[in-house]
């Protein structure tokens, strides 16, 4: 696999989160692995941190805590560079900036219609399309 730089949108983390099996946990497994890189803002992980202790997810604390202990141990967390108002929630936006600051080359996410396809070099794409191509030897 060659190197990559991406970027995680919240429900990524959180639907990996719920579900062991799911095509998300290993979309954030692989994200976790070199040559993989993972970036994230300080913004974004408040938001992964807000949204897993949300009670109605049900998501012990331990599991939350690992996943958090995981993400803030392997990415790299950027300083935004600038503001952008270029997804359809607003709240979305910090994962392009992130995107942005990070040069990533996929931003994946459960909800693509909420950003735009591109931004500069950086490909909106969900887990599946994500697992296609960089091991498409996991889906059935």
């Amino acid at each position: 696999m060659i190197p990559l730089r991406l970027v995680l949108d919240t429900n990524i983390v959180v639907s990996a989160a719920l579900k062991p099996a799911g095509l998300q946990r290993t979309v954030l497994l692989l994200a976790l692995t070199k040559p993989a890189t993972l970036y994230a803002s300080e913004a974004i992980i408040a938001e992964y941190r807000e949204v897993l202790a949300r009670p109605e997810l049900r998501i012990r604390k331990g599991l939350r805590q690992q996943f958090l202990q995981l993400i803030t141990a392997h990415a790299r967390v950027v300083r935004l560079s600038r503001r952008l108002a270029v997804t359809r929630d607003p709240d979305d936006n910090i994962f392009v900036e992130c995107a942005d600051a990070a040069r990533a080359d996929y931003l994946v996410t459960g909800n693509p219609r909420h950003f735009p396809e591109f931004w500069k070099k950086t490909k909106v794409i969900t887990s599946r399309d994500f697992i296609d191509i960089v091991a498409p030897h996991l889906l059935p």
